[in-house]
């Protein structure tokens, strides 16, 4: 190692820079031509400047840091080496980009005239997230320059203001770049000891759009996810239904009607009342019920969306006639609409008894019983998060889900960067046997960090049961069923949780599950499912 490097200079000004902004959760794969990177965020982590997190692979590594954004609501600052490193991250951003969460991507890359000629462990890496990016900087190896100490200061708060939406837009993720020649790093400067002068830009708060809406049309509020409180509020102002999903952030309060999927059916029980319905105000990101889908394609039915300063706006059905930030009405509301929900959904609750064995619907009443305001709750996207949408209570309660693409992977990994930074209480995440498979070498833990109070729960019914509801199901036979969409598997889940060093608990009724989830430290719990 050289005692000079234009890598090693520019790297350390680029990440001072960002430490000085405020960000504080870094994320590293260690690489080679990373390496300036790697030593840099390490100087600052030994000086209590930067937490640094160090993973096995990028996959993992890329959903960790989505975790800890989504968390915090801060971004997180990913770490990785040229390559297939760099294509790994992928599934994450995309994740990021759908989910408004604030990532800043630092890859390493060959100088230019390395690029194109079969050198080794180099692709391009210009526009390999394509639009899933915000912004995507590719910056020229360094050459020792004093002024580069300043671009690299100014990349920092750029990259920052970006991935945050300061300009206006979404949050989501930013790449930078960065092109590194031999040598690839020294051991000087030492970041912790620079001292760059930046200055963060203004918000842009643009001028919100209101709505004025009649107060005689039966309206419902949906909340989706990344809702939030502001759709509980509206619900409860005007005494609207509320139609929320576990990943809301909204399912709480007097409003929420809990049954809803199971109520919209228009050929259902209760197709009288759900075929009253004239208008929805949706907030955040809907996603699970084919029947709330399905009214927002109703032509009878207005639809108005609420921006959200994540998620964006959600408009599948391209029928929304008002995108706004407020709504009022124009009278008094009808508080009789609200109240003929209401029973309907009390009579679901008692038409529909639970069974007291342990099954799905049970194992998410005891887990959402279980999880308090000081804890965090991760569901995975399995069977088990439209169970939660049909019989979790209305309990204000944090919790997390990859709902931006709604993809399986990645599940464990975006929980343990939740207890990054969410460490009180305890995180629970909920989740499918092919989910954890899925994303099994997430169960990695750094040894070097706090034991988190972490709870991988598994609904452990030896496959994709999910499956099971959609149309092929009917018309396949059971073994060509089986075959192409089941995926059966049988895993020992006790000897998965051996070899990454969890403790391990196997749940096969109520009173286990109950013991399972007052449990501490690290467990995988495998709830047998029939």
């Amino acid at each position: 190692m050289t005692n000079s490097s234009p890598a090693q200079a520019f790297a350390a000004h680029l990440l001072a820079a960002l430490a000085k902004a405020g960000v504080r959760n870094f994320f590293l794969a260690p690489g080679a031509r990373s390496q300036a990177l790697a030593i840099a965020a390490g100087q600052l982590a030994s000086a209590g400047k930067i937490d640094l997190h160090v993973r096995l692979d990028e996959r993992s590594l890329g959903f960790t840091a989505l975790g800890a954004a989504l968390a915090s609501g801060e971004p997180s600052v990913i770490i990785t080496t040229s390559g297939t490193a760099v294509a790994n991250l992928h599934p994450a951003v995309l994740e990021a980009n759908h989910s408004g969460v604030p990532l800043i991507l630092l890859t390493a890359d060959r100088p230019h005239e390395l690029r194109g000629v079969g050198a080794n462990q180099t692709t391009n890496q210009v526009g390999i997230f394509a639009d899933a990016v915000r912004e995507c900087f590719d910056i020229p190896a360094p050459n020792g320059h004093e002024r580069e100490f300043a671009e690299a200061a100014q990349l920092a708060i750029d990259s920052i203001a970006i991935s945050m939406g300061y300009d206006g837009d979404q949050p989501g993720p930013v790449q930078l770049n960065l092109a590194f020649r031999e040598p690839l790093s020294a051991l000087e400067p030492n970041a912790a000891e620079l001292k760059p002068q930046i200055q963060l830009p203004e918000i842009m708060e643009p001028l919100p759009e209101f709505a004025m809406l009649s107060a005689e049309v039966p309206t419902v509020v949906m909340a989706g996810a990344g809702a939030g409180d502001d759709a509980v509020e509206l619900a409860e102002a005007f005494g609207w239904p509320l139609f929320a999903e576990p990943s809301s952030g909204a399912r709480s309060g007097a409003n929420a009607i809990l049954g809803y999927r199971n109520l919209l059916d228009l050929e259902g029980h209760w197709a009288e009342l759900s075929g009253q319905i004239g208008r929805v105000i949706v907030f955040g990101k809907p996603t699970l019920g084919r029947a709330a889908i399905k009214l927002l394609f109703n032509p009878a039915v207005e639809v108005v969306v609420v921006r959200s300063p994540h998620m964006g706006h959600f408009d599948v059905s391209r029928r929304a006639g008002q995108l706004v930030d407020e709504i009022t009405v124009d009278n008094e509301v009808d508080f009789e609409w609200l109240e003929s929900w209401r029973r309907a959904d009390a009579e679901h609750a008692l038409a529909n008894p639970s069974s007291g064995e342990l099954d799905r619907r049970s194992l998410v009443e005891k887990v959402w019983e279980a999880t308090t305001g000081e804890d965090q709750l991760v569901l995975g996207a399995s069977r088990l998060i439209r169970e939660a949408d049909v019989w979790a209570p209305a309990k204000a309660l944090r919790v997390f889900s990859n709902r931006g693409l709604a993809g399986i992977d990645g599940t464990v990994a975006t929980a343990a960067g939740i207890t990054l930074v969410a460490t009180e209480g305890t995180t629970r995440v909920l989740l499918g046997d092919l989910t954890l498979l899925h994303d099994a070498g997430s169960l990695a833990i750094d040894s070097t960090e706090p034991e988190p109070n972490l709870q991988v729960i598994v609904g452990n019914d030896g496959g994709g049961s999910i499956f099971s509801s959609l149309e092929m199901a009917k018309t396949l036979d059971e073994a060509t069923f089986t075959r192409l969409f089941k995926t059966p598997q049988s895993v020992d889940l006790w000897h998965l949780a051996q070899a990454y060093g969890w403790a391990y608990t196997r749940v096969e009724t109520l009173g286990q599950l109950d013991d399972a989830l007052t449990q501490k430290g690290r467990i995988l719990v495998d709830v047998r499912l029939s």
